[in-house]
């Protein structure tokens, strides 16, 4: 019963959000260093900025971790669906929308699906960072129950699978570059952050609450992510809304040093 009290959506220590400029860092980084294991940390930290994922939904091999697998995709081109493993990479790579259906996944209802469009970003996007995953996870002749989140291990070809600690590790390195800049400091964040991250987001781009707690998929006000969440319209342009409303900073306390 504890346990279960301990992962409700009101922990006792709140995370901070973290604004996308370093998140942005973040993923850059990853690329830079070209590992399937950082690629993987990139793609992992932008879904779970977007869909504002819990660390279990996106991460863990642990028996309370039920993250999203390779079945739960679906791509989009306009009205046209994509059949994500077997389509040519080029038509995963401009496809228009993607979806993610629930199985386990805590808070979410068996066989709902949520969707996103683009973002506008070369990069930093719900769509080519699925595309991604899905193409890479392709090279291994995955599983349809192997999680998303799992990479090529490139000493012994086999895949492995992230864990919450290798998000926390990443964001935790941006922020030591960026974060005074923006109120920061490493221990202020860990996974659990880019869920509150994609929910200021939104705040900060001018969404209604009711709409963000859908997409958070939040306890409260549950009737409405039945009548509303599947909606494509109301979805479209939530991630390049995301990342205009993504670029803040916050006051620092006395803890954090100025740049």
């Amino acid at each position: 019963m504890l346990a279960g009290y301990s992962r409700t959506d009101n922990p006792p220590h709140r995370v901070k959000p973290i604004p996308v400029p370093i998140l942005r860092h973040a993923m850059q980084m990853a690329v830079l260093s070209g590992s399937n294991f950082d690629l993987a940390r990139a793609d992992m930290t932008c879904l779970a900025f977007f869909f504002l994922l819990r660390p279990g939904e996106y991460t863990g091999d642990s028996p309370t971790a039920h993250p999203f697998l390779l079945r739960d995709v679906r791509f989009f081109m306009g009205n046209l669906v994509l059949p994500h493993l077997t389509a040519p990479s080029d038509q995963l790579q401009n496809a228009t929308f993607v979806t993610l259906e629930f199985t386990s996944q805590k808070n979410g209802v068996r066989g709902e699906v949520i969707g996103l469009g683009r973002s506008g970003d070369s990069h930093f996007c719900p769509v080519l960072a699925l595309a991604r995953r899905v193409l890479h996870l392709r090279l291994a002749a995955a599983a349809p129950t192997q999680p998303l989140s799992s990479y090529i291990d490139p000493v012994t070809s086999t895949l492995r699978r992230l864990a919450p600690a290798d998000i926390t590790s990443l964001l935790r390195l941006a922020v030591a570059v960026l974060g005074p800049a923006h109120g920061f400091q490493p221990a202020d964040v860990s996974a659990r952050s880019l869920r509150s991250a994609g929910a200021m987001a939104l705040l900060c781009a001018d969404v209604d609450t009711d709409r963000i707690r859908l997409l958070g998929r939040w306890q409260s006000d549950q009737m409405f992510r039945y009548l509303h969440v599947q909606a494509e319209p109301m979805m479209r342009h939530f991630s390049s809304r995301m990342l205009q409303g993504g670029n803040y900073a916050l006051l620092p306390n006395h803890t954090v040093l100025p740049p």
